[in-house]
């Protein structure tokens, strides 16, 4: 009979949920982990961050060649598209992460177990009819898509994230609802494969939260792309149609929109998955979002019953669910764990990619702290010039008096590999100095980041002098 006596059992082996188990058990903890599907790795690996960046790097290839080729000098043929073969591809993509799941979980000797896991209090976890023993319990179930209650998934002309990136041939029209990260990447996915895309977001700017200066510069960059963006819009009604999809919805003017569609894709945000873990029943708390209540060291109402990732406060996003795992984990071992969540950058994978960490300028006026903007261009970067790739800026916002870096800002070419650099700089309370003054190699995009920081202190290297 396998053993059910453990010291941690993690519920859910999404992002934060493996890592939890893996570090657990790198520290000498008897770990278990529980899981409902019938692949590890949860939304991220399965049905969001992986398979997304598959369809975005695949599209990204397919448009590349079709009308980017002739100015490098490589004359090709028409292109035609495959998209059996593009989603075969992207399954393999996630069969390689998910297998290498299960593979670290058999190295480190983690135990796993099928089903949906159920806290049947503090100290027991149930699954598929057998009851667990573990000293701490972590709840790492992730989130799932939100579903408008007027708009409800149909799975046909309705759809989420899940079916906007298995579909079986390109939508003619597609109509997207929420102008943030999914909204955008599945949107820019489907435009480049030939569908006619319609963004509609009812705040002001396309990625709310974020920079505006970048959102203003990443919307003009869409549209040059084909994506129409509608903002300041409320979606009143959808029908369906003999066609697709109708959406009626109200301009900033108050004018009425009729929007038509072969498909709608709701992309307004997720919200925690918490369904049949008995949670209430256990006396675990939930705040007035329907998120898990947690303690500086990630601790329920409940002794013995943690809780990480996308099911309690902070950004839904893979890597901050990553590192609570690895915190929650040193903290059962009895070491310091923290999760420092000023520095969690954010990424959205259109092209241009965006990548923000900090504080935005807005943020900065409004609680009234002094600072100093340094902005610098990719188009004046050899490397982004010879790549082709010179849409976007490099903005670095630094306190006045001490020049410790606040926020930085990328839109540009690889934002989401260039933004570690300035993650890694602020987690040590760095300089807008220390960046300017750290060799940077030459050709590369990274000496954007160097001049940005030099032009805090308006002096970048390669910028005509700033007018007095």
């Amino acid at each position: 009979m396998a053993d059910t006596s453990f010291d941690v059992a993690v519920i859910g082996a999404g992002p934060g949920g493996y890592v939890a188990a893996i570090r657990a058990a790198q520290l000498g903890l008897k770990t278990a982990v529980v899981e409902k599907e019938a692949t590890f790795g949860g939304t991220c690996l399965n049905i969001g961050c992986i398979p997304s960046k598959a369809l975005l790097d695949s599209s990204e290839l397919f448009e590349k060649i079709g009308h980017g080729a002739g100015e490098h000098g490589i004359v090709v043929g028409d292109v035609k598209l495959d998209l059996a073969a593009m989603m075969a591809r992207k399954r393999k993509v996630v069969d390689q992460m998910v297998s290498g799941v299960a593979g670290l979980f058999a190295a480190y000797r983690i135990a796993t177990f099928r089903g949906a896991g159920r806290v049947a209090s503090a100290g027991t976890v149930e699954v598929g009819g057998v009851s667990l023993a573990a000293r701490s319990i972590v709840i790492a179930t992730g989130s799932v898509p939100i579903e408008l209650p007027s708009i409800p998934f149909d799975g046909e002309r309705v759809v989420s994230s899940t079916e906007a990136l298995s579909l079986d041939r390109v939508p003619e029209r597609l109509l997207v609802i929420g102008a943030g990260a999914i909204g955008l990447e599945l949107g820019s996915v489907w435009a480049r494969l030939g569908s006619r895309v319609q963004v509609v977001e009812l705040m002001p700017q396309i990625l709310p939260g974020f920079d505006s200066r970048l959102a203003r510069n990443l919307q003009r960059s869409l549209e040059k792309q084909g994506l129409s963006v509608a903002l300041g819009t409320k979606v009143s009604g959808v029908k369906k149609t003999k066609k697709g999809i109708a959406l009626s919805a109200v301009d900033p003017a108050g004018k009425e929109l009729e929007l038509e569609g072969s498909l709608l894709l709701a992309a307004v945000g997720r919200k925690p998955y918490l369904e049949g873990l008995g949670l209430a029943e256990a006396g675990v708390r939930l705040d007035e979002r329907g998120r898990v209540l947690v303690s500086e060291r990630f601790e329920t109402s409940v002794p013995g019953i943690y809780a990480i990732g996308d099911v309690i406060r902070g950004p839904m996003l893979a890597h901050k669910a990553e590192d609570e795992g690895v915190a929650l984990a040193e903290i059962l071992a009895g070491k310091p764990g923290h999760v420092n969540y000023s520095t969690i950058p954010g990424v959205v994978y259109t092209w241009p990619e965006a990548a923000s960490v900090g504080k935005s300028e807005e943020q900065l006026k409004a609680e009234g702290t002094a600072f100093n903007a340094g902005e610098f261009y990719f188009r004046a970067n050899g490397r982004a010039v010879a790549a082709d790739a010179t849409d976007g800026f490099v903005r670095v916002l630094a306190e006045a008096k001490s020049d410790r870096v606040l926020g930085v800002h990328i839109l540009g070419p690889w934002a989401s590999d260039l933004i570690a650099e300035a993650v890694s700089v602020m987690e040590f309370g760095g300089s807008a100095e220390d960046i300017a003054r750290t060799v940077h190699a030459h050709p590369t995009l990274s000496e954007v980041v160097k001049e940005a920081a030099l032009a805090v202190d308006r002096r970048a290297i390669h910028a005509p002098p700033p007018l007095k």
